[in-house]
Formats: C-alpha cells, sequence, structure tokens
C-alpha cells in the first residue's frame, strides 16, 4: 500500500507551544505526542492542539514507553548558549537534554530529525560546543547538517536568526540535505491587528526620560517616527532602535516592541507575537483569552512556524525521492 505524508509521524520535544508541531502538521504529517515540563505552554499547547498526550519531562521517561516516529523534531534548551545568558552550555544542566534526545534517538531507532537552537550556539565556546553536538550525533548514526536561518527570509517580517539540524540515519542517506531557499516575507501591515488598541503615551514621563537618556538624547525625533505608518520601535534596556517593514527577534524576557499606526505608538501583542511565528490567524484566535504578558514570554521562546514548514518540505521531500526508503510500520507503544 502506498505509503502517505500522514503515515509520516512526529514527536514534538521539548514543544513550547508548539510552532514545531504546526509547522509539520501543515505538511500533513501525524504527531503522536509530545514533551514538556511548562505548565504554561503546555496550556497554550493544549488550547491549539487538545491533545493531552504531554510525556512529561523527557529526562524521566521510559524510552520503550514512547511511541514509534519517524521524525523528532525538538527546540532543545538555548538559555545556556545564547548571547542573552551567561552561556554556561553543558555546565548548565539545561544544555545536557541534547544526551537526553540522543539516547531516545539511539533507543527508538528514529530515522530523522529536526533541532533547532540560537545562533549563539555556532560559536559558544570558540565553536567546541556546537562540535561537539554534530559528533555526539554522528556518533549515534546520524548524517547531520546545520544552516542559520532567518525567519524573515521565510515569509515573515521578524529578524530571528536560529541554527537548525536535521539528522538521517545513516542507513538512509543518500545525498546531502539541502536548506529550503529564501522567498520574499509580506508586510509587516499583514501582522499587525487592527483591535489592538493598547497605546503608549508618547508624552508618559517615564517614555519621555527614556527619549532624553544619554544613549537616545539628541539622536531620536519622535514626530519623525510618529509620521511613518507601521515604523517597528524596540524600546531596549538602554537605546531605542527603529525597524521599518520588519520586526527585531522577539525574545521571553524582552517586551518592549511598539509599532506607529494612526500617529500612535501600540504595544506589540502576543497576538500580533503570534502572527509574527508564523502561527495562523485561526490559531490566534483560540488565544484570545491568553494571558497578554504570557502569550509574549512564550511566543518569544517559539521556533517560526514557517521557517519549520520549509525544513519540513524539504525533508519529506527527501524521504519521498529516497526509493530505498521504508518507513516505519511499528505500531505505537502499549505501555
Amino acid at each position: 500500500m502506498k505509503q502517505t505524508r500522514k503515515d509520516l509521524r512526529f514527536i514534538d520535544f521539548c514543544s513550547g507551544i508548539g510552532a514545531g508541531r504546526l509547522g509539520l502538521e501543515l505538511l500533513g504529517l501525524n504527531c503522536v505526542a509530545h514533551s514538556e515540563i511548562n505548565i504554561d505552554s503546555d496550556y497554550t499547547y493544549q488550547i491549539f492542539f487538545n491533545d493531552n498526550r504531554n510525556l512529561g519531562d523527557l529526562t524521566l521517561l521510559d524510552y520503550d514507553c514512547i511511541p514509534e516516529s519517524d521524525i523528532l523534531i525538538a527546540g532543545f534548551p538555548c538559555q545556556t548558549f545564547s548571547i542573552v545568558g551567561k552561556r554556561a552550555g553543558f555546565e548548565d544542566e539545561r544544555g545536557q537534554i541534547i544526551y537526553y534526545l540522543k539516547d531516545i534517538l539511539e533507543h527508538k531507532n528514529i530515522p530523522y530529525f529536526i533541532l533547532e537552537n540560537v545562533k549563539g550556539l555556532i560559536n559558544h565556546n570558540n565553536g567546541r560546543s556546537l562540535n561537539s553536538i554534530i559528533k555526539l550525533l554522528n556518533n549515534s548514526g546520524y548524517e547531520v547538517a546545520y544552516k542559520v536561518l532567518n525567519s524573515i527570509d521565510y515569509g515573515v517580517p521578524q529578524l530571528r536568526e536560529r541554527v537548525y539540524f536535521v539528522g538521517i540515519r545513516k542507513d538512509l542517506y543518500t545525498k546531502p540535505f539541502e536548506f529550503p531557499k529564501p522567498i520574499k516575507h509580506k508586510k509587516i501591515k499583514d501582522f499587525l491587528l487592527s483591535c489592538n488598541q493598547d497605546i503608549l503615551d508618547v508624552n508618559n514621563q517615564t517614555f519621555q526620560k527614556y527619549l532624553s537618556n544619554k544613549y537616545n538624547k539628541n539622536r531620536i525625533n519622535i514626530d519623525e517616527i510618529l509620521g511613518q505608518e507601521y515604523t517597528i520601535i524596540d524600546t531596549r534596556q538602554s537605546d531605542l532602535r527603529v525597524y521599518i517593514d520588519k520586526c527585531p527577534t522577539l525574545r521571553t524576557g524582552r517586551h518592549g516592541i511598539l509599532y506607529v499606526r494612526n500617529k500612535k505608538l501600540h504595544k506589540l501583542s502576543g497576538l500580533e507575537s503570534l502572527l509574527l511565528q508564523g502561527f495562523p490567524k485561526k490559531y490566534v484566535m483560540k488565544a484570545m483569552n491568553l494571558t497578554n504578558s504570557k502569550l509574549l514570554a512564550q511566543t518569544g521562546n517559539a521556533m517560526t512556524v514557517s521557517v519549520i514548514r520549509a525544513i519540513g518540505e524539504n525533508l519529506v521531500n527527501y524521504i519521498e525521492e529516497d526509493t530505498k526508503n521504508e518507513f516505519s510500520q511499528k505500531r505505537i507503544s502499549n505501555c
């Protein structure tokens, strides 16, 4: 019987709010389980997918009870490699998650994987951390390709550079994996909601003090900015940065992104952040009642749906083109 994309099963590890899952589901793939330890993130995940198959803490799993799958996807913890954090790397227990993922790949003999992390992983510890990860996965039986991709090159107007890894089990490897080519992104206004009336008063004393600090004084003309529709403003800890038709990287710990509409400064909302991460509007509608601050934090820690979809498309094409490959016929374990 001919295999279809629905026969391709995947498990969503370190799932967050499910951006990686959604990217693959939009291709027709079948999610058989997920793993997330953050209660708030999993609550949002349930709203999006109504799926109670959370395996829980992957460091405590009985590997025999993990469902059989063809693809493992994981945005494994990035705080230990990020320039925003202390860059502790493998010295931080969160940096050890890659070893658990490696063990799962080996024990379940999973054919393919997609992993995501921050760009800072590339040069962390002078590149030794990256080399350690590649060697670890190579020794586990996988040919690994990696590349830094920017979300703005895959349909959404967000400057978000992340490193992506694609692994192919060596017995299934026929040629190098090719990452998707960039496409043109849509206009920023298409990702901003007309219903957002969370407006910042430019005469607010705190904001005016911010504009006149030593980093911004005589550098920022707020009247000029207000005259440029859909200009994006990033109110960083010290200096203010201005973007035209694109948004800076959404981050968990920094929510001070504003945009101009009708000569007023609107605060970027959690719902708009979902759109900028590639979530379709029907998912945004499901999140209408979620706390804005939590949603901003969760989207800042998520993958970009459109990037995963593009990578997934190339991986599925790779699988479908490989006439030697047969999808796993094993059934999900009954534990």
